[in-house]
């Protein structure tokens, strides 16, 4: 029967120019589709149709989005089998008995489907994911497009493995830019352990996705549309894969594997009719494939190198010349050897970096957590364990056998824990020789005045940091180890601290932009020349912020002594502060719902990371919409750390008997009593998170009705089951009324009059992330109009430079 259709095909390419072009919707066995000839999906998303590449005479079928206008292949069907160039007889695609689509070129097959099935009166249709199906006379699916991707995936696609049908679904990039024929990139599953995705270069690892999971992704497109992204997983004996969907059916895009070999988002933006790159990856060096090496973490936002060991305490670079030189091939290596006699190993827990990679682990998806660990603990060859999916409910057991390698440094909240001799279990952080040099130091802080000695404290601990890397014991690799920048560098960036540059003020002074040498933007608080308490929020603020890193805190690059002046230097947030847009009402419109659950969640994030995983527990006592930055992408990151506080230890509250914050976001027990921990932190955020939600300050809101503030006020819907009325008006359009609802009520519960009522910030990053049922919160703190703040406060505790419209109560007293 094919070699009928053969035969018919010879004699009719004689009459084929004659034949007018047609927009078809179906090809079946009795249609001829000739080059000019277009196969439309049913709501025109999608076309199918021959095509050459710019700058080349070559011809391809392929399939593209109808609405480009320059018809960017998603996929090309013979990209290896294009006719001969002295070819000029016209391509045809036909469905040919038994079942089959093939395109010839001067009576030769040069493609075909080569389906395995057969059926009579088969048809080919386009459908509206850019999916070609053959289908037979019972509309039952022969052959997909979508089994055989070439560089671009689109939505509903795959990457994976059938181990039924023998199909491998991966990406394999173009030759180059006019070239659509196979080239030496792949993007493609790797199943031997727990399953993951891996850019490769030929056989060389380039870049690995992390290991896959299911997962819902909420944010903003780069064409003014929600982007709602969920990742499908499957595995399975059959079929091992993972699947995008995106919620909003609008929604043109898809990611491309180019002939350079990066992965590249594209978005279609309709304003200026073209495609817009959103992101791509590689991104940066850290994307680099095991850069580091055997437990080694990357991270981009340290100043002095990209790679330090996992734990400085407990590892060590295998070799120290070759590190401090940037050359990280070595890797690091265990200060103490695993032991594992008779159980005395133990695991150590380590969080926000993304897991390594996976391959050659075990994995077993019907685990505990519990169970995982006893096996693991069991086998002297497992290194380490993890949950891959957290939305498995609390199962899901990987272990690694080999040195634990490709880790970067992110906010994620990946949880892993790592194998260690029992001598290396100690919790705490420092040896006794570190904590008596760590007293020598609190005892030369305690002496240093105001004014110019303050270099000598800048001086001193800088020489301790440097002295303790060179001895290499430190705590975090020289991470600890801030620049100084001169005065006069300052000063030019800032145009001699021009008032054209002021980007805000606040109680320890006057923040700046500033342009260095080479365009690299900063902010620059210049804290004033004449307050003590400006010398105690810089010398807080060097040697608390500059030990941590986290993508939700603002960065601090350096500081700055000249004299009286004293100046941080900090990378710049372009977008400014949350309470720039929150309660303004021209800016407020510019926060649509999904930004407004990201700054929630980063926030919850960032302050999860300075609780509960950061080397010390810090606990801010100053959050407030001001104190809280939004990068080029509207990404919170919490900053001014002045008032900040650090624990060590099993430590977890403070006591002071001058009250430091902002009234309208300081829980009772820290008004009156002085008492502070992270409970404290927690009631700030809840008041926060209230406000974002309303778009009204808590403090100044008196409701007409009921006269309650904003806390009450929440408070009384909540009680009505009207939680969704507390939302601002102008998020009707963007808002999801489940994370609205859900929003309130964690607030709610983070404004609990009792500090042990409140959740910790990993069970409130938890719930705002869909994880089970929320508990129900009690009745809130300071919830009602008249202000309970000044009438609780005693003048012993109160301050008289304390400011009640917002602004940081900035006494502080002896640390």
């Amino acid at each position: 029967m094919e070699g009928a259709s053969i035969f018919f095909f010879s004699f009719f390419v004689i009459f084929i120019n004659k034949i007018n072009t047609a927009e078809l919707d179906i090809i079946s066995n009795s249609q001829f589709f000739k080059e000019g000839d277009t196969l439309v999906s049913e709501t025109r998303n999608f076309e199918l149709g021959f095509f050459k590449p710019d700058n080349s005479e070559k011809r391809y079928l392929g399939i593209w989005y109808k609405q480009d206008p320059v018809r960017t292949p998603v996929w090309v069907a013979n990209r290896n089998h294009p006719p001969p160039p002295s070819s000029e007889l016209p391509l045809v695609l036909k469905v040919v008995d038994p079942g089959s689509l093939v395109i010839f070129n001067n009576n030769i097959i040069i493609w075909s489907s080569n389906t395995t099935m057969t059926s009579p009166n088969a048809t080919a249709k386009l459908h509206d994911t850019g999916n070609l199906v053959l289908m037979d006379q019972e509309e039952k699916m022969m052959w997909q497009s979508f089994d055989y991707p070439t560089d671009t995936i689109l939505y509903h696609m795959k990457i994976g493995i059938d181990y039924l049908r023998g199909i491998n679904w991966h990406l394999t990039s173009w030759r180059s830019s006019q070239d659509p024929s196979s080239g030496v990139f792949t993007w493609e599953a790797v199943t031997d352990g727990y399953p993951e995705s891996k850019l490769k270069q030929g056989s060389m690892v380039n870049f690995r996705s992390g290991p896959w999971r299911n997962l819902r992704v909420t944010g903003d497109s780069i064409f003014d549309k929600s982007l709602s992204q969920i990742y499908s997983v499957i595995i399975t004996e059959k079929e091992v894969s993972i699947k995008t969907y995106a919620e909003n059916s609008s929604l043109v895009a898809r990611l491309t594997l180019n002939s350079s070999g990066e992965l590249q988002y594209w978005a279609w933006a309709e304003d200026v009719n073209k495609w817009k790159l959103g992101f791509k990856y590689p991104t940066d060096i850290c994307d680099t494939y095991n850069i580091c090496s055997a437990y080694g973490i990357c991270s981009v936002g340290w100043t002095q190198q990209s790679c330090a060991c996992l734990d400085n305490q407990r590892f060590v670079p295998k070799n120290q010349k070759d590190w401090d030189t940037a050359d990280w091939s070595g890797g690091c290596v265990r200060r103490t050897p695993l032991e594992c006699k008779n159980g005395s190993d133990g695991f150590i827990k380590y969080s926000n970096f993304d897991l390594p990679d996976t391959e050659g682990t075990w994995f077993n998806m019907s685990m505990t957590m519990e169970e995982c660990e006893a096996k693991c603990l069991k086998n002297c060859t497992c290194m380490a364990f993890a949950i891959p999916d957290n939305s498995l409910g609390g199962k899901g057991c990987v272990h690694w056998f080999e040195d634990l390698k490709d880790m970067r440094e992110s906010p994620n909240n990946r949880e892993i824990f790592v194998r260690m001799a029992s001598s290396e279990l100690d919790t705490v952080a420092l040896s006794t020789s570190k904590e008596k040099d760590r007293a020598n130091i609190k005892v030369i802080l305690g002496v240093l005045v105001p004014g110019v000695l303050l270099i000598s404290f800048i001086s001193i601990w800088l020489w301790y940091v440097r002295r303790k890397k060179n001895n290499e014991q430190t705590t975090e690799g020289g991470n600890e180890e801030v620049p100084l920048f001169s005065f006069t560098t300052i000063a030019t960036a800032t145009t001699n601290f021009s008032t054209n540059n002021i980007l805000g003020e606040g109680g320890f002074g006057v923040v700046y932009r500033g342009v260095l040498e080479g365009g690299i933007e900063i902010a620059v608080k210049r804290l004033c020349t004449t307050s003590n308490q400006g010398v105690e929020e810089f010398k807080n603020e060097v040697i608390c912020i500059s030990r941590l890193q986290h993508r939700n805190l603002v960065k601090l690059l350096g500081c700055c002594i000249k004299g009286d002046e004293k100046l941080l230097i900090y990378e710049y947030m372009p977008n400014k502060s949350l309470d720039s847009f929150l309660f303004s009402e021209n800016q407020d419109v510019l926060l649509d719902w999904p930004k407004r659950f990201n700054i929630i969640k980063g926030i919850a994030r960032g302050l999860m990371y300075l609780h509960h995983d950061s080397r010390l527990r810090i606990i801010h006592r100053d959050l407030k919409a001001s104190n809280i930055l939004l990068d080029q992408d509207m990404n919170p990151k919490i900053s001014d750390f002045g008032l900040a506080r650090s624990f060590g230890g099993n430590e977890t509250q403070g006591n002071t008997q001058r009250v430091v914050g902002t009234y309208g976001y300081m829980p009772p027990e820290y008004v009156i009593n002085g008492i502070f921990s992270t409970k404290s932190d927690v009631f700030s955020f809840g008041v926060l998170v209230l406000e974002i939600v309303s778009g009204k300050k808590n403090r100044g809101f008196n409701h007409p009705k009921h006269g309650n503030n904003l806390t009450g006020h929440a408070w009384s819907v909540y009680n009505e089951g009207r939680s969704i009325e507390l939302m601002n008006p102008s998020l009707e359009e963007s808002c999801d009324p489940h994370e609205v609802i859900r929003s309130v009520t964690v607030g709610l519960l983070c404004v609990q009059k009792k500090a042990e009522d409140r959740p910790n910030m990993s069970s409130v990053v938890r719930m705002l992330d869909g994880e089970g049922a929320l508990p129900t919160p009690k009745q809130p703190a300071f919830f009602i109009g008249r202000d309970l703040l000044e009438a609780d406060f005693s003048s012993s505790d109160s301050n008289p430079e304390g400011s009640v419209n917002g602004l940081s109560i900035t006494q502080l007293d002896a640390r």
